[in-house]
C-alpha cells in the first residue's frame, strides 16, 4: 500500500474517532435569547443536512460545507439567485465533511470544499484533492489567508479571544492572564469553559503544537484539565455559559459574543478579551474553501468563490456573521477591535501548518480530553 494511502485511511480513522468525540449534531440552530444553559443551544457550526437551491438554467454546482446552513444559507440563496445557478449543499461539521471527502476521494461528487477552519482543509489537501485556484481568485486576499501552494482560499476571519463575565471580571486587564498558557493557574480551578471537540478549539491546539512543541502543549491541556473545566459541546454555549456566570472564562472565537449582543443589546453580561500577550491564544484564523480536482462544475466553483469575495460577499460576513473581512475595504461591525490592531499581537503562524488535525485529535485522545 503506498504512503499517501495510508495517510488517508489514518485522516478518516481520526477523523470518524473526533466525530464519535463530538457526539451528534442537531440539524438547526437555536437563538442566542433561547440559551438558558449549555444544554439548551445548537451551536450555529454544528448543523448538518442537505439543502437544494435552484437557481435557474446555468449549470449545477455541489458544495460540501463544514459551515452551518444558518450561517451561510443566505449567502449560497443569494448566489444561486444572482447566477441561476442550481446549488446543492451538504452541511456538516468541517470534520466530517473533510472524513467523507476522503472516504469518495476520486468519485465524490463535490465540487467545492467549505470549511469552518484550515485544518479540515489540510488534511483533503493533503490526501491530494484539491486542484490549484486561479491567481485571480488568490490574488482577491491578504496573502496571508491563502494556501501556500494556492490550493484552498480564506473566506472570512475569526480570532480566538477569552469571552469573560462582566459581573466577575470587573477590570481585564488586571484579572485576566497576558497569555492563554498562563490559564492553568490554580487560581483559575473551576471557572474555565473549554469545548476541546471543537474544530476552532482543535485549530488553537494545533497552533499551540507548531508555536510551543509538544511538550508544552500538552503541559497546558494537562493544566487546564486539572484545573476542573467545565466541558460544553460548542462556543455558543460557552458564551451563555459564562454569561449566566455557571463559568467566568471560556476559550471561544470572537464572533460567538457579538451574535448575543445584537439578540441581547449591550446589557447582556460578558465581553471578550484578546489577549495582549500574543500566542496561540490570540489566533486569527479563517473560514477557507477550495474547489475539488474532479469537480464536473469547475467553472461555476469558481464563480462561487469569487461571489464570495466580492465586497457583498464580504460585507455579508462583517454585517450577518460578525467576522473579519479576508479583503481590503469592507467594514466590520460597530465594536469590533480592527483586524489591524490585533494583528500587531496576534500569533503569526502559516495558516497551513494548521493542517495537522488528526495529529491534534490524538494528542486529545491520548490525555483522555476527549474519548
Amino acid at each position: 500500500m503506498s504512503n499517501k494511502r495510508i495517510y488517508v485511511w489514518m485522516c478518516i480513522a481520526i477523523v470518524v474517532m473526533g466525530l464519535a468525540a463530538c457526539g451528534g449534531s442537531g440539524d438547526t440552530a437555536v437563538s442566542p435569547s433561547a440559551a438558558q444553559s449549555p444544554e439548551a443551544v445548537a451551536d450555529p457550526e454544528a448543523a448538518s443536512g442537505e439543502t437544494t437551491i435552484n437557481g435557474g438554467d446555468n449549470g449545477d454546482l455541489v458544495i460540501y460545507s463544514g459551515r452551518s446552513e444558518s450561517l451561510v444559507k443566505p449567502i449560497i440563496e443569494q448566489f444561486a439567485q444572482e447566477t441561476g445557478i442550481n446549488v446543492q449543499v451538504r452541511y456538516g461539521s468541517t470534520s466530517e465533511m473533510a472524513g467523507v471527502l476522503l472516504e469518495e476521494g476520486q468519485n465524490s461528487p463535490a465540487d467545492v470544499f467549505y470549511a469552518q477552519d484550515p485544518g479540515g482543509l489540510g488534511a483533503v489537501k493533503q490526501a491530494g484533492l484539491l486542484a490549484v485556484l486561479p491567481a485571480d481568485v488568490l490574488s482577491q486576499v491578504f496573502p496571508r489567508f491563502a494556501d501556500d501552494d494556492g490550493e484552498w482560499v480564506g473566506i472570512s476571519g475569526r480570532a480566538r479571544t477569552v469571552v469573560y463575565n462582566t459581573s466577575a471580571i470587573t477590570d481585564p486587564a488586571s484579572q485576566l492572564p497576558a497569555d492563554i498558557y498562563d490559564f492553568i493557574q490554580p487560581e483559575w480551578n473551576g471557572r474555565i469553559g473549554w469545548a476541546p471537540t471543537n474544530g476552532s478549539f482543535q485549530a488553537m491546539v494545533t497552533a499551540m503544537r507548531t508555536i510551543w512543541g509538544e511538550e508544552k502543549t500538552s503541559a497546558w491541556l494537562t493544566g487546564i484539565q486539572a484545573n476542573n473545566p467545565v466541558v460544553y459541546a460548542e462556543n455558543t454555549p460557552i458564551v451563555a455559559g459564562v454569561a449566566t456566570g455557571e463559568v467566568e472564562v471560556g476559550f471561544v472565537n470572537h464572533y460567538y459574543l457579538y451574535r448575543f449582543l445584537a439578540e441581547e443589546g449591550d446589557s447582556f453580561p460578558a465581553r471578550n478579551y484578546f489577549l495582549p500577550g500574543g500566542g496561540p491564544g490570540s489566533l486569527i484564523m479563517v473560514s477557507g474553501a477550495g474547489i475539488l480536482k474532479t469537480a464536473q462544475n469547475a467553472a461555476n466553483a469558481e464563480r462561487f468563490l469569487e461571489y464570495l469575495l466580492s465586497a457583498e460577499g464580504q460585507q455579508y460576513f462583517a454585517d450577518q456573521t460578525y467576522e473579519y473581512p479576508v479583503v481590503e475595504g469592507v467594514s466590520t461591525v460597530a465594536g469590533l477591535p480592527p483586524l489591524a490592531e490585533l494583528d500587531a499581537v496576534a500569533a503569526q503562524v502559516d495558516l497551513s501548518d494548521l493542517a495537522d488535525l488528526a495529529g491534534t485529535q490524538k494528542l486529545l485522545l491520548d490525555l483522555g480530553i476527549i474519548e
